[in-house]
């Protein structure tokens, strides 16, 4: 059991602190999250959002979190009405070869 108190509320600063713990070397994932009764995969997300601020912050022209999201949200649109099309495009196959059939 460890002697430092549970953290009742992660703070975007006490999540930096420790991930930058984990990054240097000073402790694992495993051992976050033992001390602290959180997921592996829970201190993994933590550092995996680490990673992709920290690239953020070496662009010329950082985008910022609105930024960020929208251009996520028009990608994930796009993506989404690309299915929709195939889906479509698909369906109506379907309808033309199962009516040839039936000819």
């Amino acid at each position: 059991m460890s002697n430092e108190p549970s953290v009742k509320r992660w703070t975007a600063k006490r999540k930096a602190a420790v991930v930058m713990d984990i990054f240097k070397g000073k402790t694992t994932v495993a051992e976050v999250a033992r001390q602290h009764d959180l997921t592996v995969s829970e201190v993994e997300g933590w550092m995996e959002e680490a990673q992709r601020n920290m690239e953020n912050g070496f662009r010329a022209r950082p985008k910022d979190i609105r930024e960020q999201y929208e251009s996520d949200l028009r990608e994930t649109k796009e993506a989404l009405g690309e299915a929709h099309l195939q889906i479509y495009a698909l369906k109506k196959f379907k309808r033309l070869l199962d009516e040839d059939e039936n000819s």
